[in-house]
């Protein structure tokens, strides 16, 4: 029997049975979409965290004050902090040949009035190199002056979002603002940022670091965020930050040090770890759809027992009775796992539709695998009821006992 035939005679065996049919159909087709679907889930959410870690600019360096402890828990798990970072330990980083800019940060949150309208607003104090660092826009105005750290300079720049709220349509630049008990005045607004690792700098009001320090009473830094020369200088900048700050603090190594490509390389293998794990566990969906292949071509052997006994009687060997049910089973597996790939792109665009921000790419070579493992499941589930239909004793198959 020639291949065309082995096809035609698959094809005209499923058409026969529709109900049957549609069943493994639809049993192949939940798998395969489960598979692409889940899959690219977890590419996408690997891909949206790395790329909210990438926003906060490149080749980047933290400096967090306290000594990470390896006691379990999500790293870093910070411990006793012997000494606050202070603005001196930033400009004492600035001296390396490793690192182009270095921003002191603090943070906080104070009450922010102008003209009667009053909200609470999350303050971030830094300088000038913050901009570089962070890879901000304008909108109007300018950025924070270049000027010492040490320097209280009463001006400020708003998020976008707030001065909407504060300004309306109005220009804010050269507005003066309350933040707390000072008075500040505006001089630049940033261009729309986006949010980045949940923290949305359309709703902050930047001032210089030494303002932030005397609004808030403190000395202390929240962080200190350094950018390296360039990629190969990451690890260099780290160990000199390190080294500097253990001089600083009396031999203490008393600080946290991480470098963006540290960060990204641990998602990226927690997520790929993620990714291949729920994948897997869509794999199990192909293979129950195997299992009802199998349970489905058994009874299909039953009940053409009189067509098989009639192949056998004409001439035809084992062999090709085996052939022309699994090629019947490899069919209805490759047309239900291209049925699993138009639904899987029917949930992602849907998915996509929904939330426009979630970065969703269906990565090759799940759908490769999905198809693969679709087609190897319906050839070995397909094989028990190949070789049962096989051994049926002609005599007894036409006479349908």
């Amino acid at each position: 029997m020639h291949l065309y035939d082995i096809i035609r005679f698959a094809f005209r065996a499923a058409s026969g049975y529709p109900t049957r049919t549609l069943l493994m159909l639809l049993a192949m087709a939940i798998g395969v979409s489960s598979v692409v679907v889940l899959s690219t889930l977890g590419d996408g959410a690997k891909q949206y965290v790395l790329d909210q870690f990438s926003s906060l600019g490149t080749n980047l360096v933290i400096v967090l004050p306290g000594r990470s402890e390896t006691v379990g828990g999500p790293p870093p798990l910070l411990g006793v902090t012997p000494r606050d970072l202070t603005v001196d330990d930033a400009m004492a980083l600035t001296r390396s040949a490793n690192i182009r800019y270095v921003a002191p940060v603090v943070f906080g949150s104070a009450p922010v009035s102008y003209s009667g309208l009053q909200r609470d607003t999350p303050i971030l104090g830094s300088t000038s190199q913050l901009f570089f660092i962070r890879q901000l826009e304008m909108g109007r105005g300018r950025f924070l002056p270049e000027a010492e750290a040490n320097r209280a300079a009463p001006v400020c720049v708003l998020g976008d979002s707030t001065k909407k709220e504060l300004f309306g349509n109005k220009p804010a630049v050269g507005e003066r603002i309350r933040i707390g008990d000072n008075r500040f005045r505006v001089i630049g607004v940033l261009a729309e940022q986006g949010e980045s690792l949940g923290i949305d700098l359309g709703n902050v009001v930047m001032i210089p670091v030494a303002s932030a320090q005397a609004l808030f009473d403190t000395t202390s830094l929240f962080r200190i965020m350094v950018e390296a020369n360039d990629r190969e200088a990451i690890g260099r900048a780290r160990d000199t930050i390190v080294r500097i700050m253990k001089e600083r603090h009396d031999g203490e190594d008393d600080v946290t040090v991480i470098t963006q490509d540290a960060v990204l390389a641990t998602f990226d293998r927690i997520f790929t770890a993620l990714t291949l794990t729920v994948t897997g566990i869509g794999a199990i969906s192909i293979a129950v759809a195997g299992i009802l292949i199998m349970n489905v071509m058994l009874i299909a052997v039953s009940q053409r027992r009189s067509e098989v006994g009639l192949l056998k009687a004409i001439g035809a060997p084992n062999s090709e009775i085996v052939i022309l049910f699994l090629a019947e089973a490899a069919i209805l597996s490759f047309i239900g796992a291209v049925a699993g790939l138009i639904v899987a792109a029917g949930a992602v665009w849907l998915i996509e539709y929904i939330l426009p921000q979630f970065p969703l790419t269906t990565p090759p070579w799940s759908i490769a695998v999905a198809v693969a493992v679709a087609f190897a499941t319906g050839l070995i589930f397909g094989v028990l009821p190949a070789l049962r239909a096989a051994h049926l004793d002609p005599v007894l198959a036409l006479s349908r006992r």
